[in-house]
């Protein structure tokens, strides 16, 4: 069941570790509208925590906007994916049909299924063998529809509605790009899979063609959000293409929301090794031409000996949490125990969605407003917000267990 307010207010002891921002449920009629951005198996983790506090499609049945009923967190929530992916069953579909990478998209539309079993077993289920081995029947799908309808952007939101998705999923654009990077050598590499292959240090990342236009919907989504996300994923092949889409830097710096970077939990081969926090931000803020972000989301907990022993096998090891040169970027971080530990190292989506939860509410209470409700911008004055150590992180009610 979705948690409603009344059940938020009497589940926010804080949890010890995180953060001063106190959760204060909001009035009926004053949840807030969130975009997710980024791609990779963080988007989809990060989804599947924030669905929890969206209603079903079935729950607004004769609710009208606004009442007294409407006790749900996230009013709206949008999911901007990125669509640069040549590898895989995705990398097969785009060059035999010319159309974009699903396979993103697809765990992104699993993630906010309304049923996560049946339907999105099926759009999970890949071919063992065959001409089809390798193909998802999530991507075939997509890809059908894609044909069928002549528009990639159609197609996923035909596909959500069947999957009765909590949410809304965009690609970050519709145009059919190619990731391009210059390397520390000089060199330049073509395609999200030779990049991540490569030896050398990424410099400079770009899309091909570098005019590639947003959807409408992508851009009038981060105008109205109160919350915008970047993260976790691949620094540059999952979060900084995003940010290449033409007139991306310039939503975010126009958004009157709150915008949260959330910080990966180990390095990346290829992509972010040695790189503390801060140096991701500023990978970004090098991209963007700008500071992106107000709040960073970062892990301080402690990982366990075998885990980080399987990381550093591959040379991977715990992002260093910089924070007073992430301070100094003039972004504020949030740190708490983030970590879920499985087979593999993923953020507890839980833990995560209830400290953008927090934030999200405080900063709309806080922004000032001008006649006829328009929210104003308002940067969090330096030295006002309090350190990391101040933050408390809010417990809400779970849904189901993980």
């Amino acid at each position: 069941m979705t948690p409603s307010l009344g059940e938020a207010e009497a589940a926010r002891t804080p949890v010890d570790g995180s953060a001063g921002i106190a959760y204060t449920p909001p009035t009926a009629g004053r949840s807030i509208r969130v975009v997710a951005i980024g791609g990779g198996t963080g988007l989809s983790t990060l989804l599947r925590g924030l669905k929890r506090y969206v209603a079903r499609p079935s729950d607004l049945d004769g609710i009208s906007p606004g009442s007294a009923d409407t006790a749900y967190l996230i009013r709206d929530l949008t999911a901007i994916v990125t669509v640069t992916d040549d590898g895989g069953s995705s990398g097969r579909l785009r060059e035999d049909f010319k159309m974009l990478p699903p396979g993103d998209v697809r765990n992104c539309m699993v993630a906010l299924s309304e049923d996560e079993h049946l339907l999105s077993k099926l759009f999970r289920f890949r071919f063992p063998q065959g001409e089809l081995e390798g193909h998802s029947f999530g991507n075939l799908f997509v890809a059908a529809l894609s044909h069928i309808t002549g528009d990639f952007a159609q197609a996923v939101q035909m596909s959500s509605q069947i999957l009765n998705t909590r949410g809304q999923i965009y690609p970050a654009t519709n145009t059919n790009v190619t990731l391009a990077a210059r390397m520390d050598d000089g060199t330049l590499v073509r395609g999200e899979t030779s990049i991540t292959a490569s030896k050398q240090r990424i410099c400079e990342l770009m899309l091909e063609p570098a005019l590639a236009e947003p959807l409408p919907e992508v851009l009038e989504a981060i105008a109205a959000a109160d919350l915008v996300t970047l993260g976790p994923g691949s620094l540059y092949t999952s979060l900084i293409t995003n940010l290449l889409v033409r007139g991306f830097p310039e939503a975010l710096a126009a958004c009157k929301g709150t915008r949260v970077y959330i910080c990966n939990l180990m390095t990346q081969a290829n992509e972010s090794l040695d790189l503390t926090a801060s140096q991701h931000i500023e990978q970004i803020m090098r991209h963007t031409h700008g500071r992106t972000f107000d709040y960073a989301v970062i892990n301080t907990a402690p990982i366990s000996p075998e885990r980080l022993e399987q990381y550093a096998r591959e040379g991977q090891k715990p992002i260093e949490a910089d924070l007073d040169r992430v301070r100094a970027l003039g972004v504020e971080p949030v740190t708490g125990n983030f970590v879920h530990e499985g087979e593999v190292l993923r953020h507890d989506y839980d833990r995560v969605t209830e400290a953008l939860l927090a934030i999200g509410f405080r900063e709309r209470r806080k922004r000032p407003r001008v006649p006829g409700g328009e929210v104003l911008r308002q940067s969090v004055p330096e030295g006002a917000r309090g350190g990391s150590a101040d933050l408390k992180e809010p417990v809400l009610p779970i849904e189901t267990p993980r």
